[in-house]
C-alpha cells in the first residue's frame, strides 16, 4: 500500500504511455507539454502517466524515476479532460467534413456538364 494519497492516486487512476522526449517538449494526444528539467533527456524514452479528467499536466518518470511533472501550457490554468479533448477533435473534424462538402457543390456547380451520352443503334 503506497504511503500517501498521491502514490495512490498515481497508482489507481493514472495511465502510463511511453513516449520519446523532444526538443520542444513531450507530444500526447496532439498537445505539447514542457518543463526544463526535460531538456536534459532530448531524445530518452521516458513514461508518461496522465490523469483522463485533467489533461493540464502529465507526470513524466525515467527508468520508473519520478523527473517532473510537465505542464501543457495552453491548459495549464483550467482542468481539461480527455473526453473534453477528444470532443473538441470531433467537432473540429465534423466542421471541416462540411466546409468539404460546402466546397465540393460549389466547383460542381461550376464546372460545365458533362457531355450526353451517344447511344448507337
Amino acid at each position: 500500500m503506497p504511503d500517501d494519497l498521491e502514490a495512490l492516486d498515481t497508482l489507481l487512476v493514472m495511465v502510463a504511455k511511453p513516449r520519446v522526449v523532444r526538443r520542444d517538449g513531450i507530444h500526447f494526444e496532439r498537445l505539447h507539454f514542457l518543463d526544463p528539467t526535460l531538456a536534459a533527456y532530448v531524445g530518452e524514452a521516458v513514461t508518461i502517466r496522465y490523469d483522463p479528467r485533467d489533461m493540464g499536466e502529465i507526470r513524466v518518470f525515467h527508468r520508473n524515476i519520478f523527473l517532473c511533472r510537465a505542464v501543457n501550457t495552453e491548459h495549464a490554468n483550467r482542468s481539461v479532460t480527455l473526453k473534453d479533448v477528444q470532443a473538441a477533435r470531433s467537432a473540429y473534424r465534423r466542421r471541416l467534413r462540411q466546409e468539404m462538402r460546402e466546397k465540393r457543390g460549389r466547383v460542381a456547380d461550376l464546372l460545365p456538364a458533362p457531355p450526353a451520352q451517344i447511344s448507337v443503334p
